[in-house]
């Protein structure tokens, strides 16, 4: 039994799915189709950069599903694979949800394309820039993160954001709070803690804003049920009623990223193996979660084929 899995920003680079585009058609079609729904050339500047547009989260946000889509596409292409017949579960790290969503057919790629653009538009704007800051607590448990985060508010925000993997911990929110906690985090153990080069604080309550201007973009969006059960962050078990997920979308952009225990409960329901599309950044988190369940990390041309032969 397989999962397929969906990287969230950070994972951004320049020259991000060009080799795919040049060798196949269907990674073209995707680009393309994501190009026309935005509006704008978005896989030139994934191919071509500049590095500090890209990072852009308003273009971060669809390049990273734009190049994950794609890398489905070339695996069906290459081998058959469709997500129906293929995979369990899907799962995506934060906008990864996304890129999951559309990959079970809950959402067409336009509307995904457009609803991560208004979501990466919506969380900068929530913040002023350097008011929030994020920081990687590692090797501290995530109740000690949380506690980490409860001791250091002293009246700002600052919460646990992301439970990445054991020993594998973000903090979220105002950049004093986060710097206090930083410290904190040092003299109670961690092995490394470190403020993250992000442009606003994702996944804590400083991003309400953006949550209530999606709550109506949302309601709005054309929103099926998914064709494979999709994991969401907030709750680490799957979702597949439309409202249920459209709730679940709203709520993630506040709320905690639960990955670890997406993963643990997918191999809990009997994943044996993992398979990360356009990205390998989920793998190696998968690989501390659950060490005897490998994850496949999907980027070049030779890494589809080798995956479909699998099929």
């Amino acid at each position: 039994m397989r999962a397929f899995l969906f990287p969230g920003q950070g994972s951004q680079q320049v020259g991000m799915g060009a080799a795919l585009a040049e060798a196949s058609a269907a990674a073209r079609a995707v680009f393309e189709e994501v190009d026309e729904a935005l509006g704008q050339h978005l896989s030139r500047l994934m191919r071509e950069g500049p590095e500090d547009e890209l990072t852009l989260t308003e273009n971060a946000q669809p390049a990273i599903m734009a190049n994950a889509v794609a890398t489905l596409g070339v695996l069906e292409q290459e081998g058959g694979v469709r997500v129906a017949e293929h995979a369990a579960f899907v799962a995506g790290h934060s906008l990864g949800e996304y890129s999951a969503l559309c990959a079970a057919g809950a959402l067409d790629l336009a509307t995904t394309a457009r609803l991560l653009k208004l979501r990466g538009r919506a969380m900068q704007a929530a913040t002023p820039v350097g008011e929030g800051a994020m920081a990687a607590l590692l090797g501290l448990s995530w109740e000690d993160a949380l506690q980490v985060a409860e001791d250091a508010a002293q009246g700002e925000v600052v919460s646990a954001a992301n439970d990445n993997a054991p020993g594998q911990a973000v903090i979220s929110g105002h950049r004093g709070a986060v710097e206090r906690a930083v410290v904190l985090a040092k003299a109670r153990g961690a092995k490394k803690a470190m403020l993250l080069p992000v442009s606003a604080p994702f996944h804590c309550e400083l991003m309400r804003p953006a949550a209530e201007a999606m709550a109506e973009t949302l309601a709005e969006a054309p929103l099926r049920a998914p064709l494979v059960p999709v994991y969401a962050n907030v709750t680490a078990q799957p979702a597949a009623d439309p409202d249920e997920v459209r709730r679940l979308l709203v709520e993630q952009i506040t709320a905690p990223v639960r990955w670890r225990e997406s993963v643990a409960n997918m191999t809990g329901a009997g994943v044996e193996r993992f398979v990360e599309l356009g990205g390998k950044v989920l793998g190696p988190m998968v690989k501390r979660i659950t060490p005897d369940a490998p994850c496949a990390s999907l980027v070049t041309m030779a890494d589809v084929e080798a995956m479909a032969r699998e099929f």
